[in-house]
């Protein structure tokens, strides 16, 4: 490739917001380790910030026993929500005329890269703090008395945090729970006997990330699990609970009037629901010393 060819592939005078959010938005499908959890029924409804999209949740239907008596029929009112979409987030950088020509990679795509990274932080850490909506009958642990998790007892609670969604009617046919962990908590996982390896798990089921599974819980991994006060908050669920929907609703590049320098900027709008609180349950844990 020549000289002339390679500035060109890194020059910002070629950039096409169109492409660029394309490709943005594949990175995202692929790598936000939440976006595996949720469900995105509502995502074509949106173009703004402030929208709200109506979720509808049917209603449950009572079977009687059939006697000597006429059919009786019930109402049903079916539950609606709103889904919101209030979060809104922008990246915006420069990158001047000489670090283009300097660079000798495809500084375009390393920089949707970054930014890929960046929203994925904070959706995941957005997505994760949806553990505030669990139900106490579905939580393990106490914000009090965190359970001490190692590797010896970490099988034993994440059984108990798959029976919370069993005893809950989450883990129905076709629904395959998930759960979610930091690196500290693998690393205790990883020690356990119990644990599956994804190398192991013998059906093709095993959702896209997942390292494994335990407790019939596929096991996904995010760094943004952070802990709050010394403690964590694991979550773990069916795709069922949260509704997920967000939209890059502008990417774009402008010359810098005042140095030799472009300028890209994009904005990236988000909203979640809980839409089926009793389809979560979370294992409130703190590690060992």
């Amino acid at each position: 490739m020549s000289e002339n060819a390679i500035s060109a592939n890194n020059s910002y005078s070629a950039f096409i917001p169109e492409i660029w959010s394309q490709q943005l938005n594949k990175l995202l499908e692929k790598e936000c380790v939440m976006l595996q959890c949720v469900n995105r029924n509502y995502e074509g409804e949106i173009a703004n910030q402030g929208d709200t999209v109506k979720i509808i949740t049917p209603a449950k239907v009572k079977v009687s026993t059939l006697g000597s008596s006429n059919i009786t029929y019930d109402e049903l009112e079916p539950e609606s929500q709103d889904l919101i979409i209030d979060q809104k987030k922008f990246f915006a950088f420069k990158i001047n005329d000489i670090a283009q020509v300097q660079s000798n990679t495809d500084i375009m795509l390393a920089h949707l890269a970054n930014a890929r990274k960046a929203i994925e932080e904070v959706q995941d850490a957005y997505l994760l703090a949806m553990h505030s909506n669990v139900e106490q009958a579905n939580t393990v642990g106490t914000d009090e008395v965190p359970i001490v998790l190692d590797k010896t007892t970490i099988y034993e609670q994440f059984v108990k945090l798959a029976l919370c969604l069993k005893n809950s009617d989450a883990m129905t046919s076709g629904l395959r729970p998930w759960v979610v962990i930091n690196p500290i908590i693998e690393s205790y996982l990883l020690q356990s006997s119990e644990f599956i390896t994804a190398y192991n798990v013998a059906d093709t089921t095993l959702r896209e990330g997942a390292i494994g599974r335990i407790a019939g819980m596929d096991v996904l991994v995010s760094t943004n699990l952070t802990d709050v006060d010394g403690k964590y908050y694991v979550l773990a669920g069916t795709n069922d609970a949260i509704t997920f929907a967000s939209q890059l609703a502008k990417i774009e590049s402008l010359r810098d009037k005042d140095s030799f320098s472009d300028l890209v900027r994009g904005l990236y709008l988000y909203g979640a629901k809980t839409v089926q609180p009793k389809a979560l349950a979370k294992l409130i844990v703190k590690t060992a010393a």
